[in-house]
């Protein structure tokens, strides 16, 4: 079962206009979830040859905190959509979540 699929099956249960509204934003958790682990595999700080002191982001690490904030953002909506419907599915999303961390 992919991860979009576990995702969706969590909200078998809601309305189904609240579905069809969901289904873009479940794509783009998954979407994000894939870009930040090939995030995490590039550098995220590069320090000067002459100064070892000075250090910067690199735009892997910028685009990094530009996606876990989207990321987040989405997971609040699906968690509001969820508390809406049913407590114990929420607590469905989080564990599924937590395998992503």
């Amino acid at each position: 079962m992919s991860r979009y699929e576990k995702l969706c099956d969590i909200f078998k249960g809601i309305d189904q206009n609240e579905q069809i509204l969901i289904q873009p934003l479940i794509h783009e958790v998954v979407y994000l979830e894939e870009r930040m682990e090939e995030l995490k595999k590039m550098p995220q700080i590069q320090v000067s040859q002459k100064d070892p002191q000075k250090q910067r982001m690199t735009a892997a690490a910028k685009q990094y905190k530009e996606c876990s904030q989207s990321y987040m953002n989405a997971v609040r909506i699906l968690l509001n959509t969820l508390r809406k419907a049913e407590s114990s599915a929420a607590d469905e999303l989080m564990k599924r979540l937590e395998e992503f961390a």
